[in-house]
């Protein structure tokens, strides 16, 4: 028996925030295509190219098994779980297109570095190097969370932390490492996927 929105409400709603979730990756992909070009065409050197497709899939996977496990094993919406953790899908996303925002278009789902442009010290990046990271451990398990979907919440989470935390960001680190810092007297023109 469901505990918070009653049967079919709760059940289109959550699909309904995972559809939106995936037409977000969508509108995020299209963006991080056109940046690509944009860094390719001045000179734009891409790492890690080999851990991109499982991240891909990754995340595809996180929309698709929320679906999964809401509708087989029969998850609900509980309101003292569901909606802070709604709260903090709507944070996350804030935070993830200020990042895109901040970066214009050097933001890239893929980690391209165009040489000689200075690491970026505005927006989210004053206060951490790679908030977008931030947004993306949040909303993994967040989103689950959202329709008690707690067997996806966990996968994604620990996959995550293993592709990303253990490859993706030090092949970042890499490919940053040589650009110089933010000018003090300049706006940072900012730089690669973070």
């Amino acid at each position: 028996m469901s505990t918070g929105w009653p049967g079919e409400p709760s059940t289109v709603l959550f699909i309904a925030l995972v559809l939106a979730t995936g037409l977000e990756r969508v509108a995020e992909l299209v963006v991080s295509t056109r940046n690509a070009r944009w860094s390719f065409a001045r000179g734009g050197v891409e790492s890690g190219r080999a851990h991109f497709p499982p991240m891909v899939a990754l995340h595809t996977g996180l929309l698709l098994a929320c679906l999964v496990e809401f509708l087989a094993a029969d998850r609900h919406f509980t309101p003292a779980l569901g909606w802070p953790m709604l709260a903090l899908v709507a944070a996350s996303e804030g935070l993830r297109w200020w990042c895109i925002a901040t970066l214009g278009v050097r933001w890239n789902t893929r980690v391209i570095v165009v040489p000689g442009l200075q690491l970026v010290a505005r927006g989210p990046y004053r206060w951490l190097k790679h908030p977008n990271y931030v947004a993306v451990v949040v909303e993994g398990f967040a989103l689950p969370l959202v329709g008690s979907c707690w067997w996806t919440a966990l996968g994604f989470s620990v996959l995550n932390a293993v592709l990303l935390l253990r490859f993706r960001l030090p092949a970042e680190n890499r490919a940053l490492a040589g650009l110089p810092p933010a000018a003090s007297t300049a706006p940072p023109a900012g730089t690669g996927p973070r």
